[in-house]
């Protein structure tokens, strides 16, 4: 990497850890350099679900677009934490993910894995699943 990359990408990492925003996508990917590395191509729900933002009632619930921030589930409010590893809406589609991430070696998999280590397979899962009404009424 040439000294003036460097040196940017140390500015942007400074930048990055010392903002208040972005919490869940500082989640998936807390270090800049290895964000870089990866070849994401960012699809809709792919960034829906790295950034909170998007067709996620919880978020939509914020900015008052939305009355009710619960998950079609009924069992929590809809953020990305509950459609990763709560949600039974797409349990079916999750264990094919965590049939890959959770070996005896990976006791426990985190956000940041997901968006780094496992990116390819957490990608899949993403668009795999459906959190919206439809899901909801096709699995009942």
């Amino acid at each position: 990497m040439s000294e003036q990359k460097e040196q940017s990408v140390k500015w942007w990492q400074r930048e990055w850890t010392e903002t208040s925003k972005c919490a869940i996508t500082k989640a998936f990917f807390s270090k800049i350099e290895d964000r870089l590395k990866l070849r994401l191509n960012a699809t809709p729900k792919f960034t829906a679900m790295v950034t909170g933002h998007g067709n996620i009632k919880a978020y939509l619930h914020k900015y008052k677009i939305m009355d009710d921030p619960s998950c079609p589930c009924r069992k929590d409010l809809q953020t990305v934490q509950h459609i990763i590893f709560d949600c039974p809406l797409v349990e079916k589609v999750r264990v094919k993910l965590k049939a890959v991430v959770t070996r005896p070696e990976n006791c426990s998999v985190s956000c940041h894995n997901l968006g780094v280590q496992y990116h390819k397979k957490f990608k899949e899962y993403v668009h795999n699943i459906s959190w919206n009404e439809e899901q909801r009424k096709s699995s009942q």
